[in-house]
């Protein structure tokens, strides 16, 4: 064998206990395999008596987290997270000393991974991935490496547990969205600021880097259309479920003429399609590779064991030699992100509209829908008690979605419509 692979690791959280505990756990095996021994030379946390998943306590501790890329370690393993503070000054600090990079950290990446990518590249030097976006669903390596030959056309994914268990156990429950998150905080599968997951920012995170794997873009965050799952009811639930859909919070980037749109919102997948099927804190991507067809990639998409999987897949595969470009490309080759135009978006919809069930109101909404060329596909409407609130649903034909925008933008200064109109795309699976 040669020379062990020396490892320092910043964070000691969940994730970096469960690296620590697994590479000394499965040493023997993991050393047959790379070719080489993995060594943890150095460690880094904010405390350091707390009791971790792994032992520590032989292992060099280093105060500052930067002071890592100071150490005898190879490769610098971040798993403290944030897109500014620390976390990239770690990074930074240990490429630029001629260490390779592991992270989990898809918002870092997201907002500055083009840039540290060309770091890497300048000193030889490998950075890494995996865990940053679908816990250990292999898909980086995929999309770099894998499913090349024909290009990508789409990619479309559940990449959030925490918004994926919330729909679940909505649509099994018949609870509300408020109710379900503060169960999901008390299991521990929400954070007590549960806005990043909720909101849609932390799937756009990982879109941002699954787009750029995929159409060899810088990865962007500006050119995005992010939505997250707050205003799903229960009935829109049930609506889906009568039309044969089921609601799941999906990131989408896809070649649409010259260009890339990238979005994140609640979609109308059909029922018994791959994607629809992902339930609870599970997450999946599906990727379009044009001739070659697609693909379904299903898996846990967070936790420690899973997440630390991916962690461990990129040090073995530094540890045998591999240290290609992050995204693919040479950093230097990635271009710009030429967003689609947003007159090229187009799809069927499901509509939600609460009226006042009172005589012409559902002829007023046709009428402004057929002014801006919308079709109707299938409706529903269900009375109670007349000039009471009442819902109307529709799904539309495929249309471009600024047309139904617009009308949705004339129907809501109707007097007889009582909510903003809720609008989710129809995905086709």
């Amino acid at each position: 064998m040669t020379d062990p692979l020396r490892i320092a690791i910043a964070g000691l959280g969940t994730v970096g206990g469960d690296v620590v505990k697994a590479l000394h756990l499965h040493a023997a095996e993991l050393a047959q395999r790379a070719g080489r021994e993995i060594e943890i030379v150095a460690v880094s946390a904010r405390d350091r008596g707390k009791l971790r998943a792994g032992d520590v306590s032989k292992i060099a501790w280093t105060a500052d987290a930067k002071d890592l890329a100071k150490t005898s370690a190879d490769v610098v393993v971040e798993l403290i997270g944030g897109e500014e503070g620390i976390a990239r000054e770690v990074v930074d600090a240990a490429l630029r000393a001629g260490k390779h990079v592991v992270t989990g950290n898809k918002a870092l990446l997201a907002r500055h991974g083009a840039a540290l990518a060309e770091i890497a590249e300048e000193k030889g030097r490998a950075l890494k991935f995996e865990a940053a976006i679908a816990g250990g669903i292999p898909i980086v390596k995929a999309l770099r490496e894998s499913l090349i030959s024909h290009g990508i056309l789409a990619v479309r994914g559940i990449l959030n547990g925490t918004c994926n268990f919330i729909l679940t156990n909505m649509e099994a429950t018949g609870r509300g969205f408020a109710e379900v998150l503060s169960d999901a905080q008390k299991l521990g599968y929400a954070e007590a600021d549960p806005t990043l997951d909720v909101g849609g920012g932390d799937t756009a995170h990982k879109l941002a880097l699954l787009s750029s794997l995929a159409f060899g873009t810088r990865p962007d965050m500006r050119h995005m259309t992010v939505e997250g799952i707050e205003r799903i009811t229960p009935d829109d639930i049930r609506f889906a479920r009568e039309f044969g859909f089921r609601i799941k919070l999906l990131g989408v980037a896809r070649r649409i003429g010259d260009g890339i749109d990238q979005r994140v919102q609640p979609s109308m997948v059909r029922a018994s399609t791959p994607l629809a099927d992902v339930d609870g804190a599970f997450n999946a991507v599906v990727a379009d590779a044009g001739a070659a067809g697609p693909f379904f990639f299903e898996g846990r998409g967070a936790g420690a064991a899973p997440t630390a999987s991916a962690v461990i897949a990129d040090i073995m595969d530094i540890a045998r030699g591999s240290i290609g470009p992050a995204f693919g490309l040479p950093a230097r080759h990635l271009k710009n992100l030429e967003p689609a135009q947003t007159t090229s978006v187009s799809s069927a919809f499901y509509l939600r509209f609460e009226v006042l069930d009172l005589p012409g109101v559902l002829a007023e909404i046709a009428g402004h829908l057929a002014q801006s060329r919308v079709s109707i596909e299938s409706m529903i409407q269900r009375g109670r008690a007349h000039g009471e609130p009442v819902s109307i649903v529709m799904i539309t034909h495929e249309t471009p979605q600024t047309a139904v925008e617009r009308a949705l933008k004339v129907i809501a200064t109707s007097d007889k419509v009582r909510a903003r109109p809720c609008m989710i795309p129809m995905e086709a699976a």
